[in-house]
């Protein structure tokens, strides 16, 4: 479906073949066309071969090529297993893209590596997601916070039978604890969220089944070491200390593709990967994300992360989705905007939804400019797509 897509990429480059899945159109070659004779043993560097190259999701300006080592994915794959906790028999609704890190390793490469029964579609479709799980008793649901939204608040649920999963695993974009809660309380299953990234492929942080805490991605993964470094001051943080989340550990990818300096930006010369994430940790090991450093937004010198608003305002009774956003103020720098999606048979004002929040946040957080959209772009993985809603 993508070949004429590809045809006008390749026009001025160096590009002179495509290869196409099915059978060969003019001008492409067939996948089939590829295989040659079975090649008994190959000699590779696990820790310096580049086994797969996922992009980053772009959400804040153009995905980088993330090179990825055989050693990188399988040391990623063993630092999950005890926590995911696979049983015999598990089967597993595959509604995240394999292209993607998420659905790649934690999905694809993980359930199939332990024999579990994966299920998958070429698009998530609530209605079909949900017969799915009924016909098929799927035990395990790994999805993004758009779709815990559906579990927690479509009344299509109810209409089917979800008794057979034993856990939701969110990940890719950061959960608010009553959504999570909700959602959990709605189809009386545990919903837990994780933390990972393209660069980490992708597991940093999980959350143990029993051992949980909501509003958080969990605990540390094995093998693991993380700080909490304040971005202003370069100093570590103590338990609650907010600041820039860092990791170090055998899943930290090799470098971005042909792009030095983005790299050398992105990994100190320690080892250490600077996320851009701004986060804590708590007394008893569990980390919570705050936010995307490059997306809080900075009221007369406090900082005011979208995502602590967007959970507040997927409360409201009104509110399908939401997004936040900062926009230039001359007085305050940046204000907060809302761009809020109203439930269908609902009426909700801007001056409703400021009132709504008065009380529940500071008052520099209180968002009295809103604009009412049909739907919040987001990228294929789930991600709120800013820069959309900024152009």
């Amino acid at each position: 479906m993508f070949l004429e897509t590809s045809q006008l990429a390749i026009e001025g480059t160096a590009v002179s073949e495509i290869v196409i899945i099915g059978d060969a159109q003019e001008g492409t070659t067939a996948f089939t066309a590829l295989f040659g004779e079975p090649i008994a043993q190959v000699e590779i560097d696990p820790r310096e071969q580049v086994v797969v190259l996922p992009y980053s999701s772009g959400t804040t300006g153009l995905p980088k090529g993330v090179m990825l080592t055989h050693h990188n994915l399988v040391s990623n794959l063993m630092q999950v297993e005890d926590a995911l906790e696979v049983e015999d028999g598990e089967i597993v609704l595959a509604v995240l893209p394999f292209f993607h890190i998420y659905g790649m390793q934690v999905l694809m490469n993980e359930f199939l590596s332990r024999g579990s029964t994966i299920v998958t579609v070429p698009r998530f479709d609530l209605e079909q997601t949900l017969s799915i799980i009924q016909e098929r008793k799927i035990t395990r649901f790994f999805v993004v916070p758009p779709i815990v939204l559906a579990l927690a608040k479509h009344p299509i649920i109810d209409q089917y039978d979800l008794s057979s999963l034993k856990q939701v695993f969110s990940g890719a974009a950061p959960l608010g604890a009553e959504l999570g809660e909700e959602a959990a309380a709605r189809i009386d299953c545990s919903v837990v969220q994780g933390f990972g990234m393209t660069e980490l492929s992708p597991v940093s942080h999980i959350s143990l089944e029993g051992r949980s805490k909501p509003g958080t991605v969990g605990l540390t993964a094995p093998n693991t070491e993380i700080r909490i470094v304040d971005p202003e001051t370069g100093e570590d943080q103590d338990f609650d200390g907010i600041g820039e989340l860092w990791i170090r550990g055998p899943q930290v990818m090799k470098g971005y593709l042909n792009n030095p300096s983005a790299t050398e930006i992105t990994i100190d010369p320690d080892g250490w990967l600077k996320t851009g994430d701004i986060g804590f940790i708590d007394s008893e090991g569990f980390v919570s994300i705050v936010d995307r450093l490059k997306e809080l937004i900075k009221y007369k010198g406090f900082q005011v992360a979208p995502a602590e608003l967007e959970a507040l305002l997927l409360t409201h009774p009104a509110i399908a989705d939401a997004a936040v956003i900062g926009v230039p103020d001359t007085e305050a720098g940046e204000i907060p905007r809302a761009y809020v999606v109203v439930r269908p048979g609902q009426e909700v004002s801007s001056v409703d939804i400021t009132a709504f929040m008065e009380g529940q946040v500071a008052k520099y957080k209180v968002i009295h400019d809103v604009v009412f959209i049909d739907e919040v772009p987001k990228s294929a993985s789930g991600k709120i797509l800013r820069r959309m809603l900024r152009d």
